[in-house]
């Protein structure tokens, strides 16, 4: 219970630790700015397939796959209709339809992509401790974790340049690593039910993520004339995923 209590804290601790990084580097220019959301884009998409997908489908069965990931893209869809309602949370007073607005809903939505797929991910380190198999648990758990802190990076900078404060930044990408840990102890206490439904959740948390890469992220990426450089970053990405799931996984 322990080891477990330390990788939750570890998983969620390694978004707040990519959020303080993005406070040093908060205002860069857009070059490079699109180069790193490029390289994390790389990252959410080969863990979306290698983390949340292959895992779904050897778990449960290729319908069962197919439906949760229709389902995170549909349900992300939907999300992105309600953001207006939830920018009480970041504290900025925004007129209708405003430029500031439309890229509030972005980030909004990019931040809930992330919050969601952070659960499953923390039930899938929980139900390893929870059966048991202590070294797959601790494998899944650094993926995990090398995986969050460019994700709580990309966070920052968007969120200030759309006029929230940086205390309300940190306790917004701060909550995504607390789903995680949440997520986690879920799966370590419950891990009967949990392996009954992790199929379905992990394809649910790729198809969100796919879908935030490729509304938000690559076209935000392509919108300042480096799309070229944001392109190579996204493969680089991959295959930075890539190969640490070959050496880790």
């Amino acid at each position: 219970m322990q080891l477990a209590v330390l990788t939750a804290l570890g998983v969620g601790g390694a978004t707040i630790f990519g959020v303080l990084i993005g406070f040093i580097f908060q205002r860069v220019p857009h070059k490079y700015n699109d180069a790193i959301l490029g390289f994390a884009g790389g990252i959410m998409l080969a863990a979306a397939v290698l983390g949340l997908i292959v895992p779904s489908l050897e778990e449960g069965n290729i319908w069962i796959t197919v439906i949760g990931i229709l389902s995170g893209a549909i349900f992300l869809n939907i999300a992105d209709k309600i953001t207006p309602h939830l920018h009480h949370v970041t504290g900025v007073d925004q007129e209708t339809h405003s430029e500031s607005q439309n890229s509030l809903n972005k980030v909004m939505l990019f931040v809930i992509a992330i919050a969601i797929h952070n659960l499953p991910e923390g039930i899938a380190a929980g139900v390893g401790f929870g059966s048991e198999n202590i070294g797959n648990a601790i494998t899944v758990a650094v993926g995990i974790a090398l995986q969050n802190i460019p994700e709580g990076m990309i966070i920052v900078s968007p969120l200030i340049m759309a006029g929230v404060s940086k205390w309300r930044v940190f306790l917004i990408a701060s909550f995504t690593g607390v789903i995680e840990i949440a997520g986690t102890l879920i799966g370590f206490t419950a891990v009967s039910l949990a392996t009954a439904i992790l199929p379905f959740a992990l394809a649910f948390a790729g198809g969100t993520m796919i879908y935030v890469v490729s509304d938000e992220m690559i076209p935000e990426t392509h919108s300042h004339g480096y799309e070229r450089m944001a392109t190579y970053s996204l493969i680089l990405g991959f295959i930075t995923m890539l190969i640490m799931d070959f050496y880790i996984g």
